[in-house]
């Protein structure tokens, strides 16, 4: 885990978090990189959208972050959500930005289990 707290903390990119629904239905969201707490799980800020209820139907994600610059690198990670809080203090103490589409609505603080991790090209 501290691989992956050191990875984030040093690389910039933009990530997508894929999910699916309870009857297979996929969906892909931007999000920032992951939230590296203590325990070793990951967690990510989300709005009531279609990520969060996925994710109500079905605890497996997955999520790939590309690196900034030429070429491919990144990480391709397996999740299984663990847990949620709802407008938690911790939830507003993690967060950095204000606003955006979703002000003033529900918030979410969802946990995940790192199950794999793979660079984004080729696999192991």
């Amino acid at each position: 885990m501290e691989d992956l707290k050191a990875y984030f903390a040093e690389k910039k990119g933009m990530g997508v978090l894929s999910t699916s629904g309870a009857d297979g239905t996929v969906n892909a969201a931007v999000f920032s990189r992951p939230h590296c707490m203590p325990d070793g799980t990951l967690a990510f800020i989300m709005p009531e959208r279609k990520t969060h209820r996925n994710l109500l139907e079905n605890p497996r994600a997955h999520y790939l972050f590309r690196e900034d610059g030429p070429g491919y690198r990144g990480k391709r990670i397996s999740l299984r959500k663990m847990k949620e809080e709802k407008d938690s203090d911790l939830l507003y103490e993690l967060r950095k930005r204000e606003g955006g589409p979703d002000k003033g609505k529900p918030l979410h603080l969802v946990f995940f289990f790192v199950e794999a991790v793979l660079p984004l090209i080729g696999a192991l």
